[in-house]
């Protein structure tokens, strides 16, 4: 069988683009050799893209963060013709700009084949006032929450913090609706502490989620398949080694968060979790693969979180490692995920 060429995108405008490098770098080490050839093509903190043979210095390089050289995406004709070329993509750019639907409708336009969710459900998984809705709707259980947008700070901040206090309370999560890796989430304990938790969440978005605190495990499962989900992971567990599974808690060299695979939790709990993960991925209509990611109160009562559309590749990613404790090697999963965006696109070729 000729090798396929796989074109990765990764980097990209979003808070995530050091972590988008380092699961790019994951992912292209990793691909089964006799099977893909990696086009590596990253995308500066700018939003210009770079070349295959610019993204490839810069990696051999060792940089953290993509600065350029680089074109504008219409002036980049060496980039699209890479992408326009290669048999299939995989988007690996988290956050806003990536993950948010937006590569996905560009992908769709150009008729290429890409891995993970199509357009809907990447702008579903991005803004999280709109995943919650969707799983409310659908009867799914989640924490109490309420949005807030940065024009009712702005013009009446006393109105907006006596609605967060009448509906959700103290302890409470503000985070960005479009996010991810905890980016500019902030735990607040009560009044004193909304006024930065404001000017963090609209530091990236004009809409802020606001959460109510739930106290329990952190669990996490990955999903993988089409319309139809082939399979749910193992369940796993996460401990944070601080306050809350913050950015640095997930990607800092010294963190001492535990991971705990499966989690400690009781097997009817697991399949609990299992069942709510796929019905969640089917609600939002995913395809290709996707982690979901829960809260368990009391020891029993599961809680929705969110889904991520794109979650993180690095060697220490729970989606990988959840696989992998499920009898799916990181080589193979990751053949897969190319396999269900070819199947994927002949399907709606066919069309």
């Amino acid at each position: 069988m000729a090798k396929q060429r796989v074109a990765v995108l990764f980097g990209g405008r979003s808070g995530e683009h050091e972590v988008s490098i380092v699961s790019a770098r994951s992912v292209m080490a990793a691909l089964d050799p006799e099977r893909w050839e990696p086009v590596p093509i990253g995308i500066t903190k700018q939003g210009d893209w770079m070349t295959p043979g610019e993204t490839q210095a810069a990696l051999d390089a060792g940089v953290r963060a993509f600065e350029g050289p680089a074109h504008p995406l219409l002036l980049s004709g060496e980039a699209i013709e890479a992408l326009a070329s290669s048999d299939v993509v995989f988007p690996l750019v988290h956050g806003t700009y990536g993950e948010d639907g937006r590569l996905q409708g560009l992908l769709e336009m150009a008729d290429l084949p890409y891995a993970g969710a199509g357009v809907a459900a990447s702008a579903i998984g991005m803004d999280k006032a709109v995943m919650k809705a969707l799983f409310h709707e659908a009867g799914i259980p989640v924490a109490d929450y309420a949005v807030v947008r940065a024009w009712e700070v702005r013009e009446d901040e006393n109105a907006a913090r006596a609605y967060i206090e009448d509906t959700i309370g103290y302890p409470c999560f503000v985070k960005p609706a479009n996010g991810g890796s905890s980016v500019g989430i902030t735990h607040v304990r009560s009044r004193e502490d909304l006024a930065d938790a404001w000017a963090a969440a609209f530091a990236y978005d004009d809409k802020a989620v606001v959460e109510k605190e739930v106290r329990g495990q952190e669990v996490e499962c990955s999903v993988l398949g089409n319309e139809q989900p082939e399979a749910a992971s193992i369940v796993g567990e996460i401990v944070p080694d601080r306050d809350f599974y913050d950015y640095d808690s997930k990607y800092s060299t010294d963190s001492r968060t535990e991971l705990h695979i499966p989690a400690r939790i009781a097997p009817e709990v697991a399949e609990r979790v299992r069942e709510l993960a796929v019905r969640m991925y089917q609600v939002m209509g995913c395809e290709g693969y996707a982690r979901v990611d829960f809260f368990v109160a009391n020891g029993t009562e599961v809680i929705a979180n969110e889904v991520n559309t794109i979650p993180g590749f690095t060697s220490i990613s729970m989606y990988p490692k959840l696989w992998e404790a499920s009898g799916l090697p990181y080589r193979e999963l990751l053949t897969r995920i190319l396999e269900l965006a070819l199947e994927r696109h002949a399907r709606r070729s066919g069309r």
